[in-house]
């Protein structure tokens, strides 16, 4: 499962999602959510979602399946 941590830093500087499409479009969304996997920021909603960030999937998935 997917390690997050909510962002405790208060300071000035905001962290943007670091989330990717498929086709390589950045989201650029506030970030709130720092996956301990890979160290990548996210925004609540791609956190989670495979097609955007590959540490979501379960381990053994490979992704892809409707």
């Amino acid at each position: 499962m997917l390690q997050q941590e909510n962002q405790t830093q208060s300071s000035n500087f905001e962290w943007v999602c670091q989330a990717l499409s498929a086709i390589g479009e950045p989201c650029c969304t506030a970030a709130t959510c720092h996956c301990g996997v890979c160290g990548k920021w996210f925004c609540a909603v791609h956190a989670e979602d495979e097609a955007w960030h590959r540490c979501a999937l379960e381990p053994g998935e490979e992704g892809g399946e409707g």
